[in-house]
């Protein structure tokens, strides 16, 4: 009788690389290994020769970085999306995309089970299992960390380094490792260790050795840069007159952005299974991407429309970091989200200068702003007269008034 099979979200580190094995003995298990490539670079290096020395029986390597830039982080940006007023969802937008894939994978596999190494603390065990539930509510999740059995066999890293050992599993794992971290396309993220404390500061000199994306603004180039982004309904399509895919604009974003020290963010969030943690995030392309993309919506997007997306933020950027991007309110956002971008064309110029993203000018073929209108000349439009403002002012007044006289009515 043929084994079941699973497929396990692997990365290649210590934590993946021992799930692996435990999974193989504890199940009696046939696993497949699954690595996104959402943007790592070098941390994919001999993934594949190490999955199958630990014991999988077939790997996958697969290049999802257009699907992600066009997808997942555009749609998203579109959006206005940015968590508790900083972060703008680097690793929340990845999982859904890793979660969609390990699905296909399972279903061309014939495998009933899917397995990732998502810690029982963390948000990411939510968005795996809620992108599984929603695309493959058939299929059974496994979650080591929430097993009993699994942390009573590894309890601390040392004694995963151990197993690690004993099994000659081929992973690069210290005890001492200070801080975690998470890479993509749009950025990368640094958490736990060290950084668990609020008070310490990754900013110093001593400390520059652990941003991979971005100089410090202290280190950044003394003279400034610009860069003219070129948007068509809501999406930038071009760089300084070259057009470019949405994976190629992220590409060059984060080699200009990180070269001029943008994108760093350090704080205190509330994650969605109730605590708070600190995390460290380098964001450079997105960064200039965010900025640029609200100011061509500056002058195209009409005021009501964009109060009625602006107020849907913080609602559409929960829904991305709790790991809701397969729900009907979510896909239901996304429609209004895009139509409002309809009119959002046109350039935006910046000037990049350490860690700065400055205003430099901005155009549009079919912009809203009409400095005839706007002037504080003489209106040649005559669209606007000064006098109509008296009756707009007395209305608006006229509550206010009513209220004032009632609390004066009361004292007396």
């Amino acid at each position: 009788m043929a084994k079941e099979k699973i497929v396990l979200a692997y990365s290649g580190g210590l934590d993946t690389s021992i799930i692996l094995k435990w999974l193989k003995e504890t199940y009696d298990a046939e696993i497949i290994a699954f690595t996104a490539d959402v943007g790592q670079k070098e941390e994919l290096d001999g993934l594949e020769e190490k999955a199958l020395a630990t014991g999988a029986s077939k790997v996958y390597i697969d290049d999802l970085r257009d699907e992600f830039a066009n997808d997942f982080i555009y749609p998203m940006f579109q959006s206005g999306a940015l968590y508790e007023g900083q972060y703008l969802l680097g690793t929340s937008i990845a999982r859904p995309l890793i979660a969609k894939r390990m699905v296909d994978i399972a279903r061309a596999e014939g495998a009933t089970m899917i397995a990732h190494g998502a810690t029982g603390k963390g948000n990411d065990q939510v968005r795996f299992e809620l992108g599984v539930a929603a695309l493959a509510p058939d299929i059974k999740v496994i979650a080591p960390w929430r097993l009993e059995e699994f942390r009573n066999d590894f309890p601390g890293r040392a004694e995963m380094i151990a197993f690690a050992e004993k099994h000659d599993i081929p992973v690069t794992a210290s005890a001492a490792k200070s801080y975690s971290m998470d890479r993509n396309l749009l950025h990368i993220s640094y958490e736990s260790g060290v950084l668990e404390d609020p008070w310490f500061d990754a900013s110093t000199p001593e400390n520059k050795e652990m941003f991979l994306l971005s100089v410090s603004p202290e280190d950044a180039p003394d003279e400034a840069e610009y860069l003219e982004l070129e948007f068509a309904k809501g999406d930038c399509v071009a760089l300084n007159g070259e057009e470019l895919t949405p994976l190629q604009v992220m590409e060059k974003l984060n080699e200009l952005g990180g070269k001029h020290g943008i994108g760093r963010v350090d704080m205190v969030e509330n994650r969605f299974v109730g605590m708070k943690s600190r995390g460290i995030y380098e964001t450079p392309g997105g960064t200039i991407l965010f900025t640029a993309h609200r100011k061509m919506e500056s002058i195209t997007m009409d005021r009501e429309v964009m109060n009625l997306r602006d107020s849907l933020i913080t609602r559409y950027s929960t829904l991305v970091y709790n790991g809701f991007w397969f729900a009907p309110e979510r896909l239901t956002l996304q429609a209004l989200v895009k139509e409002s971008q309809s009119n959002v064309t046109g350039t935006v110029r910046v000037k990049l200068y350490k860690g700065n993203i400055i205003a430099a000018g901005v155009k549009s073929p079919v912009s809203l702003y009409n400095p005839e209108i706007a002037t504080m000349e003489a209106d040649p439009t005559q669209a606007y007269d000064q006098g109509d403002a008296t009756g707009f002012i007395h209305l608006n007044a006229l509550r206010l008034k009513v209220a004032a006289g009632v609390q004066q009515q009361n004292k007396s």
